[in-house]
């Protein structure tokens, strides 16, 4: 998906007048895509001359770091409230189990995608 470097984004407007679903608009002089309406083309990438649209891959590690620090930021949050470093295991265990279901949907929906590929 693709995301906006705002601070690399001069506002011009050559993506909104380009995107074909119209999901890009300003907002406070900046670009701003609008993920529901994104079909994902990658027209706005190749004609953003400010390089301000990027693509998603660049926020794995962003991501992944805000992840553990939730997790651990409950962990904390359990073990103040409900007592002891137990309660923060079992805490985490429940991250675990809420990521383990995050990556089943992310693998049953790639088989999906891929299945539309074959059939194609």
């Amino acid at each position: 998906m693709p995301w906006v470097k705002q601070e690399n984004c001069s506002g011009c407007g050559e993506c909104i007048e380009e995107c074909p679903v119209e999901a890009i608009s300003i907002r406070d002089e900046k670009a701003y895509i609008n993920m529901e309406k994104c079909i994902r083309c990658a027209i706005c990438h190749n004609i953003c001359q400010e390089e301000a649209i990027r693509h998603d891959s660049e926020t794995v590690n962003i991501e992944i770091t805000a992840n553990v620090l939730r997790a651990k930021e409950s962990m904390e949050i359990c073990a103040r409230h409900f007592g002891d470093y137990e309660e923060a295991q079992k805490c985490l265990k429940r991250w675990i189990k809420y990521y383990n279901k995050e990556k089943a949907i992310a693998e049953k929906t790639m088989a999906e995608l891929r299945s539309l590929q074959e059939t194609s």
